[in-house]
């Protein structure tokens, strides 16, 4: 007969924990936190790689985002098992107040690389997120120039078919020549790809 262990009441509260998370209770935050003021800290002992922060900025919970940032600010530089912190997914859903807190606790975090070597920005730019884009050019107007085996952000607003993000990039003060002529993995400049794409809106943003 299989003998089934009880959960701790530990594991209740960090069950709880992450229940908050998925409904963006701050309330219930607070009374987690108020019986056990180390349960932040006991995350890192849970066999999820989420946190609760991924969690809330996948969902664009802001007040639980920021109710977590203002008590454990190292938790905006936890990685899950992809890599990726809470704003990659932040951005990714378009949650631009989250990707904006997320930010002003740690704007380096736009330089994070997931497994896939993407940046938050090239999450924004696959999904075409213009308001997350925003806020991370904002933040580190260098990120843009980041290029990955998938090709620059320019490629990827290409690829994926998201013509306002485009412009946006395209029309960035750091844009320049060299890095709209630059090459994919597999050598193709914007046009090129575009080209290949049949996408017409495209040609004429970029030409």
């Amino acid at each position: 007969m299989e003998v089934k262990a009880t959960p701790t009441l530990e594991d209740q509260t960090i069950t709880t924990l992450y229940e908050a998370s998925l409904n963006g209770c701050v309330s219930t935050l607070n009374t987690l936190i108020q019986r056990d003021p180390l349960i932040l800290n006991r995350v890192s002992l849970s066999p999820l790689s989420e946190t609760p922060l991924h969690i809330a900025s996948l969902l664009g919970h802001l007040d639980f985002c920021e109710a977590l940032v203002r008590r454990k600010p190292s938790l905006a530089t936890e990685a899950d098992s992809q890599g990726r912190f809470p704003l990659h997914l932040a951005c990714a859903e378009g949650h631009t107040e989250v990707v904006k807190s997320l930010l002003l606790t740690n704007p380096d975090a736009c330089y994070a690389a997931d497994k896939d070597d993407r940046l938050p920005l090239h999450l924004a730019a696959i999904r075409g997120r213009v308001g997350a884009i925003q806020e991370l050019t904002r933040a580190r107007p260098d990120s843009i120039h980041r290029i990955t085996h998938d090709g620059s952000v320019l490629h990827l607003c290409v690829r994926y078919n998201h013509l306002e993000a485009l412009k946006f990039f395209v029309q960035s003060p750091t844009m320049n020549q060299q890095f709209l002529l630059a090459k994919d993995k597999k050598g193709n400049t914007l046009l090129h790809l575009a080209v290949k794409l049949k996408q017409i809106k495209v040609l004429f943003s970029i030409c």
